[in-house]
């Protein structure tokens, strides 16, 4: 009996999953069209978007701030008490390797898009100060994810990443790159949690 509960909760929480993996792909979609409108209508250019001009240098911030973040996210594993930590969090690890995967490559991507790609642009163009359209965002993002707010601890989990992610998107002009380190952060935590490695 405590196996057939166990498999109907499994199912229950990877369902929402694959939903989440389906709304995020649909927002993503919509994104993408956005910029694509920016730059059809000289808002941005695609070299602001999507810059191949600095390969080395980008792949450099790329690892770096991937390995910088991850140590980040482990000190704070081993800092904030369990208990603190968001319940949504804790179910990500439940599902498969794959689906953990794909979900956390399609939030990123989404986040992304939405947050550096859109938002942080539009912020620059209307500011023309990086640093402010950076923070700006960052606090966007953190409202974004209104969950966190009941658990104020777990706004620190996001909030330097946010400002990470920000910094590395006006220094490569490549929105690939935060998508990869946001990507990178969120699937090696999550995979740590699953494998009782933290």
């Amino acid at each position: 009996m405590d196996h057939v509960k166990g498999s109907s909760e499994n199912k229950k929480s990877e369902f929402k999953i694959k939903n989440a993996i389906s709304v995020f792909s649909l927002f993503t979609f919509i994104c993408f069209a956005v910029i694509f409108a920016f730059v059809i209508f000289d808002v941005l250019a695609i070299q602001n978007v999507l810059s191949f001009d600095k390969p080395i240098e980008s792949i450099i911030i790329s690892v770096v701030s991937s390995f910088a973040l991850l140590v980040f996210g482990v000190i704070l594993a081993f800092a904030i008490p369990s208990n603190y930590i968001d319940d949504t969090n804790k179910t990500y690890q439940d599902n498969s390797l794959s689906t953990i995967i794909i979900f956390m490559f399609i939030a990123a991507l989404f986040e992304e898009i939405l947050f550096r790609g859109i938002i942080q642009n539009l912020l620059f163009i209307s500011t023309d100060v990086q640093w402010i359209a950076i923070v700006l965002t960052t606090l966007l993002f953190m409202i974004f994810h209104v969950q966190y707010f009941k658990k104020p601890t777990m706004l620190v989990t996001i909030c330097i990443p946010s400002l990470v992610f920000g910094w590395i998107y006006f220094e490569t002009n490549n929105i690939l790159v935060p998508v990869f380190v946001h990507f990178t952060m969120n699937t090696g935590m999550t995979i740590l949690f699953k494998y009782k490695i933290l």
